[in-house]
């Protein structure tokens, strides 16, 4: 029997997906993350992992709290931005509801 994914399991599935995309066609790898894309999905990992929010987590644009250094903010945001439009023909679930959970309120997170 499956089980559900809380939210953090499904925020790193989400960041895997989008890294192993962008390193896939931008980097060439077809099978393994190059050094530089395995070194950001870590730190994801670990951003995620330490995340204040927890379960509650807003995605990171929306999130009041910035806690990527800004050389990994900005790699991310290099990655989100080719790959977001992407998603929604290659993992379509995965895509939109990414997407949805960027129109969701800050406040919609706080406990």
């Amino acid at each position: 029997m499956k089980t559900s994914k809380n939210r953090l399991e499904k925020e790193r599935l989400t960041i895997k997906i989008m890294i192993n995309m962008y390193c896939k066609k931008l980097h060439g790898n077809k099978r393994n993350l190059c050094q530089s894309c395995s070194d950001l999905f870590s730190y994801a990992e670990i951003r995620l992992k330490y995340c204040t929010f927890g379960e509650n987590k807003p995605t990171c644009a929306n999130c009041p709290i910035h806690c990527y250094k800004p050389e990994m903010r900005g790699k991310i945001r290099e990655i989100m931005r080719y790959t977001g439009p992407r998603m929604i023909y290659t993992h379509p679930i995965i895509g939109f509801r990414h997407l949805f959970n960027k129109f969701r309120k800050v406040a919609d997170y706080e406990k």
